[in-house]
């Protein structure tokens, strides 16, 4: 079975969330025809987007013929409004985890949903989660990288990890604004260029040297875009610890100790870095992602996985096996 862990859905459609809880930010959805629309943030153009991101049955043409059996469903970035009040978030969370539940739901084989969370205010987040795990059957949680700028060793975010390992769910790690040094990204597409990959590591290392994963052995975690820079930052983080007392202070292990529990999906635009990346980290640890429906993604991650030149048992991982454990299916 191959499972594309890294996909993003939207609703078909949403009532105007400003209207209800004020603020001029909110994602909305600018349905041109049946097949495009326009997503915007407020009054501002964010991406033209197609039926692939609302409808589950122009997904599962692709999926067939990309042979892939199985996506996750999780919301794109933007869907994610960690920086409106709690309460409405939460409730714009809801919308959301009732949709992709439902279209799971219709289409058990084909589909899991991830949740979303309003994880600016960690007690509605817990409680969002539970509803999600226990009423809902999703059993992963996509989170941004620096949820309401508060990074993964903030203590004020220990209780959603702790939730998320006592309620075996599984967490996928999107970077999202704010990004780091987002001053100094504007032109070039360099936000998601460059800024992912150096926010992804950032945050990867903020989980380790955290203590969160000491803290919390049973947690996973995977993190997008094949770690962004974390697996090519990895080394010099050991370095570090080893020769500076701040590493040893903070955590009692190396910090590839930690790094080897983590997970990171094969979105690396790269059939080297794609086999580093195993190399590193084992294919026991690595799953298919795309970025669906999205140009910054693979248009064809099952043949991007295989001209990594991958050992058959490998890929078979990489393609599935590690999927099912990740997510719990």
């Amino acid at each position: 079975m191959r499972i594309d862990v890294h996909t993003h859905i939207v609703p078909e459609g949403w009532e105007d969330w400003t209207a209800r809880f004020g603020g001029e930010r909110w994602p909305r959805l600018v349905r041109h025809d049946a097949c495009r629309a326009t997503l915007m943030t407020g009054a501002q153009f964010f991406r033209d987007i197609d039926d692939r991101s609302w409808s589950p049955e122009r997904r599962i043409e692709d999926m067939d013929r990309l042979g892939i059996d199985r996506q996750a469903l999780s919301p794109p970035p933007v869907m994610l409004c960690y920086w409106a009040d709690a309460r409405a978030t939460a409730a714009f969370a809801r919308m959301q985890n009732d949709n992709v539940a439902a279209i799971a739901a219709r289409h058990p084989t084909r589909f899991v949903g991830m949740a979303t969370v309003p994880l600016q205010d960690c007690d509605r987040a817990v409680k969002e989660l539970r509803h999600c795990r226990e009423r809902l059957g999703l059993r992963a949680v996509e989170i941004g990288s620096c949820p309401a700028g508060r990074d993964f060793d903030d203590p004020a975010l220990f209780p959603f990890f702790e939730a998320c390992a006592e309620l075996d769910v599984a967490i996928f790690v999107h970077p999202a604004t704010p990004l780091i040094g987002q001053e100094r990204l504007t032109r070039y597409y360099f936000p998601l260029i460059v800024g992912n990959p150096l926010e992804t590591a950032l945050a990867a290392s903020k989980l380790i040297y955290g203590g969160v994963l000491e803290r919390l052995p049973r947690l996973r975690v995977c993190f997008a875009h094949g770690g962004g820079a974390f697996p090519f930052t990895l080394a010099r983080l050991d370095h570090g610890w080893r020769v500076r007392p701040e590493g040893p202070a903070a955590i009692p292990r190396p910090p590839r100790e930690y790094a080897q529990r983590l997970y990171f999906d094969s979105l690396t635009s790269s059939a080297a870095n794609l086999k580093f990346l195993v190399e590193q980290f084992g294919a026991d640890h690595v799953v298919i992602g795309s970025d669906y429906p999205f140009d910054m993604g693979s248009a064809d991650p099952v043949g991007a996985v295989g001209e990594a030149g991958l050992p058959a048992a490998a890929r078979e991982q990489v393609e599935g096996g590690t999927a099912i454990r990740f997510l719990g299916l």
